[in-house]
């Protein structure tokens, strides 16, 4: 199986968590999103002891929200000791009505607004990832209006192509993303930032992607980052206290993806960040990371109830489900592969090769194509795995479709964490 909390039970069904998915499906009805709140639990504590373990105490995962954000995401990530990092004052309102410490929330984004900056300082929000001048400014400006000094980080790009899908790099010399430090623009904020009253510069970020399997790209990102650190201390005295190396760590989403050890990763990482830290002269910085999808993707799949099956001879077979691109919009943005199983005939040959399509009015309405499932019927229950990162969190009404419901399982309890969207809910905002 693809992942360890799958397998498969006397009924040849589908077990997730040890939960049988066509019960759920029956019990919840379908589409729905099923969490994993062990397995959440497990790879947060990796990521904590693995930093902690390399780098000593104060250095810590922050979970990158934007890949599933809700209430109970923030509760547990606080219950496991992480910070998180938020890219919008929607994440951050959420992370404040759940309780989070504020102390330990990270803002980022490429373009915060006036209100999104005075809603955070409102929060008390810890820092802000600072992405540019004009956002420094304004920063410092509200500070001042309140007399504190607002500690920042600033996001810098270091130039790293880690050879992941084009959307989803962000570390680039021409990333939309924080300022380059090939082009002289991340010494110059450096330096802007310094100079103002109201702000403490306490660090550096840098992000340079997503799905990266290797270790390579992290340690690259790593050894430039580290130099610029120097060569702020030779230009201007100041030494960063925190170095944030964002995320980006790749999840196994088919067969063919490699298998990878979180914890070992950090250790080869780390091994090399003390290195490059000792060469170069510098003290040692707090080091911070910002897993997301591999906390939580491999611990969420999606039921589904097929409707049609549609051959045409000669050209395609078409498996529609009751839900599609706005429950999961990443095929249709990214192509991205997932594995998908029919839930109640797990065990069966799967060799059946179709496109899974969804309900929308819309030909781009795919979930995969060219896959392979066992021989499919109207009313067999279609489970799409690794859906727990950037499913939910994308979902949209489109069609005036309600959202899903999301249902948290673990080895003791089963529950709704967030609830399905009513026919209702979709007019509550109009006038």
């Amino acid at each position: 199986m693809l992942h360890k909390n799958l397998g498969i039970n006397e009924n040849n069904h589908l077990t997730f968590c040890g939960y049988d998915t066509v019960e759920l499906a029956k019990e919840y009805g379908t589409p729905v999103y099923v969490m994993d709140e062990d397995l959440i639990r497990e790879n947060c504590r990796i990521y904590k002891t693995a930093l902690e373990r390399n780098f000593g105490k104060g250095s810590m995962p922050l979970y990158a929200s934007k890949a599933f954000s809700c209430k109970k995401i923030y509760e547990i990530a606080k219950d496991e000791g992480l910070g998180c990092d938020v890219v919008s004052g929607g994440e951050l309102y959420i992370a404040y009505k759940s309780g989070f410490d504020m102390n330990n929330v990270f803002f980022h984004g490429n373009n915060k607004t006036e209100k999104d900056i005075e809603f955070a300082m409102n929060c008390k929000l810890g820092y802000f990832v600072v992405d540019n001048n004009e956002e420094l400014t304004e920063i410092n400006k509200q500070a001042g209006e309140r007399n504190i000094k607002q500690k920042i980080l600033l996001r810098i790009t270091p130039g790293i192509d880690p050879h992941t899908h084009k959307a989803i790099v962000t570390g680039s010399v021409d990333s939309k993303f924080g300022s380059a430090i090939e082009t002289g623009q991340a010494m110059a904020i450096v330096k802007h930032a310094l100079s103002f009253s109201n702000v403490e510069l306490c660090g550096l970020h840098c992000h340079i992607g997503s799905q990266i399997f290797e270790c390579e790209p992290f340690t690259d990102a790593a050894e430039i980052m580290i130099k610029f650190i120097k060569q702020i201390k030779d230009e201007t005295g100041y030494e960063t206290k925190i170095l944030n190396l964002g995320g980006g760590m790749g999840v196994r989403y088919i067969e063919e993806d490699p298998i990878i050890d979180y914890g070992k990763n950090i250790d080869t990482i780390a091994e090399k960040i003390k290195a490059y830290a000792s060469n170069n002269g510098i003290t040692m910085p707090t080091i911070l990371m910002e897993p997301g999808r591999s906390l939580v993707a491999a611990a969420g799949i999606t039921l589904y109830t097929v409707g049609s099956v549609k051959e045409i001879p000669g050209f395609k077979k078409y498996v529609s489900i009751d839900g599609g691109m706005p429950d999961n919009p990443r095929y249709a943005l990214y192509q991205s592969i997932y594995t998908c199983f029919l839930a109640n005939k797990a065990g069966d040959k799967a060799d059946y090769t179709c496109t899974v399509a969804g309900r929308c009015c819309e030909s781009g309405d795919l979930i995969a194509e060219n896959t392979k499932i066992a021989n499919p019927v109207r009313g067999d229950i279609l489970s799409v795995l690794c859906t727990g990162a950037y499913n939910y969190s994308m979902a949209s009404n489109y069609n005036k479709l309600p959202r899903p419901p999301v249902v948290m399982v673990s080895k003791n309890k089963k529950y709704i964490a967030v609830a399905k969207e009513s026919y209702e809910d979709l007019i509550r905002n109009d006038l």
